[in-house]
């Protein structure tokens, strides 16, 4: 099986988020949302780096949606379970057709990840699985937060742990700590070989616009981000509540 030098500093992150939050018991069977970007594709590996000496024992399989996406190639993410050993799902869906060909949305992104959520939990039901894993990390918490902010008028972020009592499911972030920066680090010195971005809306979200104006913010104000976080934890928004001592170094 192959392993991985850098993975070490990433399940520091990673376990701490997990006891934090209690994202995992004994017995679980996790479904990986992994749709072959950094992030998941970092999820992926520090899962299978966990599981090896968790305390409590679970199982893991990797589920990716094949969007039928012109160009987009899934290859990559299949071998890199091949090499760690993990169950790989792969779900043929039309999601890419529905939205830019059938509705011809001008702002896809909404329907998109509506229909690719649906379609992972009930994915995940169909292999056994209870609880989903996914790959948001500590500045997607803080971007979403402000796009929340500025484009809804409200306060409101993803919740570390959430459970979904319509599927009976339970949705955990165990990349919640995690830097982003990070995530990159670990893929680029790994040689991890990330499937080429196809989305015609990639690079051109909202999500995208909030990213590049908290880097701008961040450069005059060095350890923004981190505040924003610790706001989060101090308010008990979402879910969120304070945890003292996890690693901060990273983050600001």
């Amino acid at each position: 099986m192959r392993e991985f030098k850098e993975l070490q500093h990433i399940l520091s992150y990673t376990r701490k988020a997990v006891d934090d939050y209690s994202m995992i018991v004994d017995g679980d069977s996790i479904a990986i949302g992994v749709s072959g970007g950094k992030d998941s594709m970092t999820l992926l590996c520090a899962m299978k780096g966990l599981q090896r000496f968790y305390p409590k024992k679970f199982e893991i399989k990797a589920i990716t949606l094949d969007m039928n996406m012109p160009g987009s190639d899934i290859t990559p993410i299949s071998k890199l379970c091949n090499e760690i050993e993990i169950e790989h799902i792969i779900v043929p869906t039309d999601i890419y057709k529905i939205v830019f060909d059938i509705r011809k949305e001008t702002n896809p992104c909404s329907l998109c990840a509506k229909m690719r959520r649906g379609a992972l939990h009930d994915a995940a039901i169909a292999a056994g699985c209870r609880k989903v894993a996914l790959g948001h990390h500590f500045d997607d918490a803080v971007e979403t937060l402000m796009m929340n902010l500025f484009n809804e008028g409200r306060i409101g972020c993803f919740s570390p742990v959430s459970y979904l009592d319509r599927k009976n499911i339970t949705l955990i972030r165990p990349l919640l700590y995690l830097p982003e920066k990070l995530a990159a680090r670990f893929i680029r010195r790994e040689n991890i070989e990330i499937p080429s971005k196809t989305c015609p809306a990639d690079g051109n979200t909202d999500r995208e616009r909030i990213k590049q104006l908290i880097a701008t913010l961040e450069k005059d104000d060095r350890g923004l981000k981190a505040r924003i976080f610790g706001a989060m934890e101090r308010a008990e928004l979402s879910g969120f509540h304070p945890n003292p001592g996890k690693p901060r170094r990273d983050l600001i």
